[in-house]
């Protein structure tokens, strides 16, 4: 009789990771992704503005803050009427050049043209939403000369007839 081929051996069982290794590897991918959703909400904010404006006044507080993140931090003074309490308009400045343009026109009247990115997720990025992209000197409005003032002609006194 001829001889049979024996059965092949069932395989050993495939030895799946252990359940710590999948929590590991899911707790990582988890933090991965979230880290991913965060990176991107934080570029969006940061690249899209809200508005765009323009606000002139004189710089009165400029300073470099932050523990960690440094930034530079100001605080614009802008008056509309002489003898009123001025408005305060506070400022982040991110680009180095533009932060030493603001340092050249401390105590100058100056137009700060500025983006508002509402919901930056961190303090690293500035303290305010309002970042300054550019200054600009602004010299106060000359006023209106009138013309010089010219004396009226004097009227020449004509001899009047006299009665004798």
């Amino acid at each position: 009789m001829p001889e049979r081929p024996s059965p092949a051996a069932p395989p050993p069982p495939r030895r799946r990771g252990s359940f710590g290794a999948r929590l590991l590897f899911g707790v990582v991918l988890l933090a991965l992704v979230g880290f991913g959703i965060v990176a991107a909400y934080a570029w969006v904010t940061l690249h899209y503005a809200y508005s765009e404006g323009e606000r002139a006044g004189y710089v009165q507080k400029f300073s470099r803050k932050g523990w960690i993140c440094k930034t530079w931090e100001g605080e614009l003074a802008m008056v509309n009427l002489p003898g009123a309490m001025p408005q305060i308009f506070a400022f982040t400045v991110r680009d180095p050049q533009v932060a030493d343009r603001v340092n050249q026109t401390i105590g100058q009247r100056v137009a700060l043209v500025y983006e508002q990115h509402k919901g930056v997720p961190s303090d690293c990025f500035g303290e305010t939403e309002y970042f300054v992209k550019e200054v600009r000197s602004v010299e106060p409005a000359a006023r209106p000369q009138a013309p010089p003032a010219t004396p009226p002609a004097m009227p020449v006194p004509t001899p009047s007839p006299t009665p004798h």
